[in-house]
């Protein structure tokens, strides 16, 4: 049984020795949280090019892969130690990649959430983990977290359970398209399944299609 461990909001502040405003640091908060439009409420977002908007409204990432972390990178222990050191709103466990798929929808609470895309780190990555060598060992790692979009509105909270109550692109497996989306090795066949997939996010889609007509 999936549930959502901890969940996190975050207020822009400056990041890092130059003072980038970003949203990416977190903080746990208790009790409901009500889920309107494309985000959290009380959550803040400084660079919607990046963050935010109908495909990343809600950044999801798997309690399962922190006690992994924590042997492989040492040296981030104390900030390992808690939810929300990648920046997610919702640590979730009992989920992997592997388990999901693009389109997947979950009920949490009274809100249902959709993933359309896994994760790719920006620069603030590296700043909020102060570490330039994290971007590409999160890429390499294969350990994306998903985005949903939303498609109810409603409130979580920690505790809830995160219920499958749709998959529609079961052959688009969470863990596959996050290499498509770093590697760019998709096949034929993967990138007309991805064309056709209602519940990606809208630039992989548009991607595929020029991939395919190119």
């Amino acid at each position: 049984m999936a549930t959502v461990q901890s969940l996190q909001i975050g207020k822009i502040a400056p990041l890092g020795p130059n003072g980038v405003p970003s949203g990416i640091v977190k903080r746990p908060v208790t009790g409901a949280v009500a889920l309107r439009g494309h985000q959290l409420a009380g959550d803040e977002t400084a660079d919607l090019t990046v963050h935010g908007g109908p495909d990343k409204a809600v950044y999801a990432y798997s309690a399962d892969h922190y006690p992994v972390w924590a042997v492989e990178r040492p040296d981030h222990a104390e900030r390992l130690a808690v939810p929300g050191a990648f920046g997610e709103n919702l640590t979730i466990a009992g989920l992997v990649e592997a388990d999901l798929c693009i389109g997947d929808v979950h009920e949490i609470g009274t809100a249902q959430l959709q993933i359309c895309q896994p994760r790719q780190p920006c620069s603030k990555f590296a700043l909020v983990f102060g570490d330039a060598t994290m971007p590409k060992a999160f890429v390499r790692s294969g350990r994306s977290g998903w985005y949903y979009r939303v498609v109810r509105e409603g409130s979580l909270q920690a505790g809830d359970r995160v219920t499958l109550v749709d998959r529609p692109h079961p052959l688009l497996a969470l863990s596959r398209m996050a290499a498509i989306v770093n590697f760019g090795d998709a096949t034929e066949a993967e990138l007309a399944l991805m064309a056709d997939a209602a519940g990606l996010a809208q630039w992989l889609r548009h991607r595929a299609q020029a991939a395919l007509t190119g």
